[in-house]
């Protein structure tokens, strides 16, 4: 018997059970053989504050004290780490820059630069493509595998118990309680978290809930060769007006995206030939790398519902269900502020103050708005 049952060890799943392993005994369960196998592990790793829509940006906001200034012993090194990002605009398209421009304030400035400091920050780019741009410097790397980490650290030491290789075949409600059929084990909780990404809506099938709409949606990467002659790691993250293809410097390498979002099954996502021969081809056309080879590529889902909103809340019709979905490509910077709020929730029946100073109501992020 548990307090909290969370299905899903991902950044989601992961970050509110260590949370809720403060106040209780919580089982953490997840189906494959390692905590974040799917999005967690397959995420760009930026920091963003500028990403996403309004709800997102304020929600991200609540997230920085946390990464700059984690738990004592959550990790080994910082969390973040200063990248930039630059939006490119080639000759013609430069009015789309305002919109870029518009965005910036106080704590998360965007400034313009010439299509001469473009090229120096990013020599990479063909002179060509470039005519003007916006720098956005408060963008950072996450450290997303120490993120996670730190949560499974943290949760395992506060008493809490992880269980992988532990798809739930069977939902049922007794007594007040939920039943998880775990192979040929059950789990019986109190409370039952719902932070299973992609497979968030068949679990709430399992479960007896409405599903919420949730479309999970395939993004492809490659991963490349950088130039010998570049320092490319002081780079910044680069992404063109009129399209979502961006690269970014990883680990000595560049990493490329068309941003491609391809309505998919849930699934072990894996890249399609095609979009691996666009985003090559994209590369060459946009910078000075020739490609000999690929020496990567990969494909993770990020799921949504219609109105790019996370879902976080109670479920209207089922007692004691409590959703984590949706976070779209967001998730990751979200963390930290919506596994605080997750657990105000919980804890409390109340919407989270923090979240009411951002302007947000339960409506906001309510699974009952998504249900018709």
């Amino acid at each position: 018997m548990y307090d909290y049952a969370v299905i899903g060890a991902g950044m989601a799943g992961a970050s509110v059970a260590f949370e809720l392993a403060e106040t209780g005994s919580v089982a953490l369960v997840e189906a494959e053989a390692q905590p974040g196998y799917h999005s967690t592990g397959r995420s760009a790793a930026l920091f963003t504050p500028n990403y996403g829509n309004h709800v997102v940006r304020r929600i991200n906001a609540l997230s920085v004290p946390f990464f700059l200034d984690p738990p004592p012993g959550f990790a080994e090194h910082p969390l973040l780490t200063p990248r930039g990002l630059m939006t490119v605009a080639a000759p013609g398209d430069e009015a789309g820059l305002d919109a870029i421009l518009a965005l910036a304030s106080d704590k998360a400035p965007v400034h313009r630069v010439s299509a001469a400091e473009a090229l120096a920050l990013a020599p990479l780019l063909r002179p060509e493509k470039v005519a003007a741009a916006a720098f956005e410097p408060g963008v950072m790397d996450i450290d997303v595998d120490a993120l996670h980490q730190g949560y499974l650290r943290g949760f395992k030491a506060r008493g809490g118990e992880l269980t992988c290789k532990a798809r739930v075949r069977r939902i049922t409600r007794c007594a007040g309680h939920w039943q998880l059929q775990v192979g040929t084990d059950t789990i019986t909780a109190r409370l039952l978290i719902n932070a299973a990404g992609a497979w968030a809506d068949r679990i709430a099938d399992m479960a007896g809930a409405l599903p919420v709409g949730l479309v999970p949606k395939r993004r492809s990467a490659i991963v490349v060769d950088a130039p010998a002659d570049i320092d490319s790691q002081a780079m910044p993250a680069v992404e063109m007006i009129g399209s979502e293809a961006y690269f970014k410097p990883e680990a000595g390498r560049i990493m490329a995206s068309l941003g491609d979002e391809t309505p998919s099954e849930p699934q072990d996502a894996r890249p399609e030939e095609l979009d691996i021969a666009l985003t090559a081809d994209w590369l060459e056309r946009h910078t000075t790398i020739t490609l000999r080879r690929i020496e990567h590529s990969w494909a993770g889902l990020r799921s949504f519902v219609s109105d790019g909103a996370p879902v976080v809340g109670f479920d209207s019709e089922l007692d004691d269900f409590f959703w984590l979905a949706a976070q779209g490509g967001y998730g990751i910077m979200m963390a930290p502020a919506l596994a605080r709020a997750s657990r105000v929730m919980i804890q409390t029946g109340a919407f989270p103050d923090e979240l009411i100073a951002q302007g947000m109501s339960d409506e906001t992020l309510s699974p009952g708005r998504c249900v018709s």
